[in-house]
């Protein structure tokens, strides 16, 4: 029995066989690389990013413990162990968001995430002009969303504050104070 090649087949099924394929593709397609990774990682600047981010969350971390331990009298030896901690924490923190850490994260969201195409596309953007103009930009970018939004904001908080003010509080009824029992026997 000779059977008929696929150009020979039913344009119908051909027709579905090219559907099947082309729902089928994102499923097939291919996982970036290491190396296409790490190429649009250094490309968009990820690890001098991800260093930067150290001093901040450092920052976070000592308003928090100031926060914590404003007001409050302690020992030199309390003092001690308090700055032991910060140390401890901030160990903790750098080596947690050090590159040799965060690069296998990195990997791995990325291929989760995106495709060797993907991946080699958003490179091919960042490594050009226009990509390293906006990655210069950003934080200027993010800078005037924040007080753009600020703006923005100000006045709607404002308003607010003033219905709340405007809204009658009465207070609580007097509380009697407790009885005291009498033993029963």
């Amino acid at each position: 029995m000779i059977r008929p090649s696929l150009n020979a087949a039913h344009p119908f099924l051909r027709a579905l066989l090219v559907l099947a394929l082309a729902l089928a593709g994102p499923a097939f397609a291919a996982e970036p690389s290491d190396t296409d990774i790490d190429r649009l990682l250094k490309a968009s600047r990820a690890e001098s990013l991800l260093a930067g981010m150290i001093p901040q969350m450092e920052a976070v971390q000592q308003q928090e413990f100031d926060k914590h331990f404003a007001g409050k009298e302690m020992t030199e030896e309390q003092k001690a162990e308090v700055a032991r901690i910060q140390a401890k924490t901030r160990e903790i923190v750098r080596k947690a968001l050090s590159w040799e850490e965060m690069r296998p994260v990195y990997l791995d969201v990325y291929k989760k995430t995106y495709t060797r195409e993907d991946v080699r596309a958003i490179t091919k953007f960042y490594e050009s002009t226009a990509g390293q103009r906006m990655l210069e930009k950003s934080p200027a970018l993010m800078q005037n969303i924040m007080t753009a939004v600020q703006q923005k904001m100000v006045p709607m908080l404002e308003e607010l504050q003033g219905e709340i003010k405007n809204i009658p509080v009465t207070p609580p009824p007097p509380v009697s104070p407790p009885q005291k029992r009498r033993r029963t026997r």
